[in-house]
């Protein structure tokens, strides 16, 4: 006779953990190598405790991530775990659901329609060449501070029409503080009320009042300006209440810059780590370019700075897992997911999966090229998310990337000093510690 549960009640192997703190003390050790050897050592659906009895059930299968994201997407929702991790957003395009999502959705897709996003072009490639213009090469750079500057200043400009350079080194360090308060949070057994007065929530209720004070004024100024058809002037005009607008004003700037620095600080990595390949991109740009700025209609000319970009966004995707919540009992793999249960899928495991990616840690942007085994299942690659709530800035981040890339490479390489040293903070983006210094030498 078969004792064993009928499949709807299994429960998914996991690793052992600690009495009360489960998991958490391997979590915040090190996130990204405990997520991959949980998935070598126990499969696609994996049980990890988070303490406190609360189960997270991670997946690492592209069909299980389909199942999540696209094709049971209505019985899935941000949920707790996520909406209180980012509640410095309020009720933001990121974290709204339901029919409010929906509305502002609609609200928002107008500014990041492809013909719209396309006027951008011009002024991601003039605050590139600002960038240049501040670099004494060949010099030493924290180029990951240099990426998060240049797209804050990038999406200021584009999508609200300020002049935000007098505000980028606050907003910056308010960011750093807020993510490293969240990787902190994730790597406690217990949640600390953030109104107990220790340095960390001080830190962190002083960038938020740093944040919301660029946003004030942000809004501010495009309340007393001329609307010039920017994100905010549009928002004014809806029906959105003042605290709204301030929740979607600052999702933008911070959702609109974050990933893209941190997919220009990588790619700056590999291509410092991967003289050939850089090379190559920049025997391309001299090609197709001539010497001249890279517009919006050059990149279709400029196929291997594309596949550059896509491969970098595998190997160090920008966000390295996200989280959902079934609103009633499903079933993954073989396993019956509680309703309420934390989800998550990770990018970071999934982009690295030999079962998807032959010689999957080697940054070979050739691969976008080949056919067979590299034409692979959908959400064997998902550095956007998918489904209905794929990251409606995709289109306007992946803009951005080549052209910024294509700009600073006409004048300047990056190569690897003795103190470069790539340590991996992953939090809600995948940042990395400490910054990145490379040295940035002149091409002339």
């Amino acid at each position: 006779m078969n004792d064993d549960p009928p499949v709807s009640e299994q429960v998914p192997p996991g690793p052992s953990g600690l009495p009360l703190i489960g998991n958490t003390r391997q979590l915040a050790s090190n996130r990204l190598s405990f997520m991959t050897e949980s998935a070598r050592e126990y499969g696609d659906v994996v049980k990890i405790d988070f303490a406190r009895g609360q189960d997270f059930y991670a997946l690492f299968h592209p069909d299980h991530v389909r199942h999540v994201l696209v094709e049971n997407n209505e019985q899935y929702v941000k949920g707790e775990f996520f909406q209180n991790r980012l509640e410095l957003l309020g009720t933001g395009l990121l974290k709204a659901e339901g029919e409010t999502w929906r509305e502002q959705r609609h609200q928002i897709e107008p500014a990041f329609h492809p013909d719209r996003i396309a006027g951008y072009g011009e002024t991601m490639v003039d605050f590139s060449d600002r960038l240049l213009d501040r670099w004494d090469t060949p010099e030493v750079r924290n180029v990951h501070e240099d990426m998060m500057a240049l797209t804050l200043e990038i999406v200021a400009d584009a999508l609200f029409g300020v002049d935000i350079r007098d505000a980028e080194t606050d907003v910056g360090d308010a960011l750093g503080t807020v993510m490293e308060h969240f990787r902190r949070q994730t790597g406690r057994p217990v949640d600390i009320p953030e109104w107990l007065p220790i340095s960390d929530n001080r830190q962190y209720r002083s960038a938020r009042e740093t944040l919301d004070r660029v946003v004030a004024d942000i809004i501010a100024e495009r309340r007393d300006g001329e609307d010039a058809g920017d994100v905010v002037s549009m928002l004014l005009r809806t029906e959105m209440d003042a605290e709204t607008i301030r929740d979607q004003v600052l999702t933008l700037l911070l959702a609109g810059h974050e990933t893209t620095a941190q997919s220009l600080t990588f790619t700056s990595y590999l291509l410092a780590t991967h003289p050939e390949v850089e090379r190559r991109v920049q025997a391309e740009l001299e090609d197709v370019l001539a010497g001249q700025p890279p517009t919006v209609t050059d990149l279709a000319d400029l196929p291997y700075l594309e596949r550059v970009v896509r491969e970098s966004m595998r190997l160090y995707p920008p966000v390295p897992g996200i989280v959902r919540e079934p609103t009633t009992d499903d079933e993954i793999g073989g396993y019956r997911v509680p309703e309420g249960t934390t989800v998550t899928m990770s990018q970071w495991v999934i982009h690295r999966d030999p079962r998807f990616y032959d010689n999957p840690l080697a940054f070979d942007p050739e691969r976008w090229a080949r056919t067979g085994r590299d034409d692979r299942r959908p959400f064997a690659y998902f550095p956007f998310g998918g489904g209905p709530r794929r990251c409606v800035g995709d289109r306007f981040a992946l803009l951005e990337a080549r052209l910024v890339l294509a700009r600073l490479l006409q004048s300047a390489r990056f190569e690897t000093v003795p103190e470069t040293a790539l340590d991996l903070s992953p939090a809600i983006t995948l940042r990395p510690a400490g910054g990145l210094d490379l040295r940035v030498v002149s091409r002339e």
